[in-house]
């Protein structure tokens, strides 16, 4: 039975999208089977006469169980794309459909999409996910997720135009902020706390006997952006340790805020680092 459904759902749309039940059935699906299939797991209902494969993400499952799509920050956090606030499942439910009371702990979003899905797609298209993004979040965490989103493939460079054009004429100002290189959502707004400042940084740099570094502030501060996900282990650790050594042996300073302060308390991060270049100008040790 998984193997048949695997089969239908492959030969008709990718896994993130529901069968229905005329589909199963113009297969070679009875009924009995679709009822077994659904006790057995291998078929999940999302309502009636609508099905999806079981190793879906559940919130593409949530979403169809409320008659609607993934959207907004909740399709691009299951795309991996960078969002600050994921707590509510975003839901876009198409505009004339009945207006049913919202699911739990859930966001309708019943705009006129920029880009028509497949019927049988569970979620928006990636732009118009982006679009609500954008909207949904504050400013800054707007512009770390378009990064995300440009740097993963997730939206192409050819889509700012359309996103821009469709946005709010004041969100116009964020595009010039843009920045793909940024490797992760803490990176870019690290960025943003650094331009805040109106220093001179470079982004992703190469530095001989060091590495490739997130930022290098006025030519001697390193700022490594660090996260749980990569930083955790000792034997990461140890990697980090290490690299700032060299690089203190080559005449930096090195500055590891933790992802968690960059994204809920970045007024700490920027005093840190006005602290730091504040100290430039003291007297430097010189060995006799």
């Amino acid at each position: 039975g998984s193997r048949r459904f695997a089969t239908v759902v492959g030969m008709l749309m990718p896994p993130t999208a529901l069968v229905r039940t005329r589909q199963l059935h113009a297969s070679g699906w009875s009924d009995r089977e679709i009822r077994a299939a659904v006790t057995q797991g291998t078929l999940i209902r999302l309502r009636e006469g609508a099905f999806c494969a079981p190793d879906i993400d559940p919130a593409y499952v949530e979403a169809g169980r409320a008659f609607g799509r993934l959207a907004c920050v909740s399709l691009l956090r299951a795309l991996g794309v960078f969002v600050l606030e994921h707590d509510v499942l975003h839901v876009h439910i198409h505009r004339t459909a009945s207006r049913l009371p919202p699911r739990g702990n859930q966001r309708s979003h019943r705009r006129r999409l920029l880009r028509s899905p497949h019927p049988d797609a569970l979620a928006v298209e990636p732009i118009d996910a982006v679009f609500d993004a954008v909207l949904c979040q504050p400013p800054r965490a707007a512009i770390a997720t378009v990064d995300s989103a440009l740097h993963l493939g997730v939206l192409h460079a050819d889509d700012l135009d359309e996103l821009f054009v469709a946005l709010p004429r004041r969100y116009g100002r964020l595009r010039r902020l843009i920045d793909a290189r940024a490797e992760s959502g803490p990176e870019s707004l690290m960025r943003l706390i650094l331009r805040s400042l109106g220093c001179p940084f470079e982004v992703q740099v190469e530095i001989g006997g060091v590495g490739r570094v997130d930022f290098l502030v006025a030519g001697w501060l390193i700022i490594e952006c660090d996260s749980r996900a990569h930083h955790s282990d000792w034997i990461a650790q140890r990697r980090d340790r290490r690299r700032d050594q060299a690089a203190a042996a080559r005449g930096y300073v090195t500055f590891r805020p933790i992802a968690e302060d960059i994204m809920w308390a970045p007024d700490g991060v920027r005093e840190a680092v006005i602290g730091l270049l504040s100290a430039a100008g003291r007297r430097r040790y010189r060995p006799s």
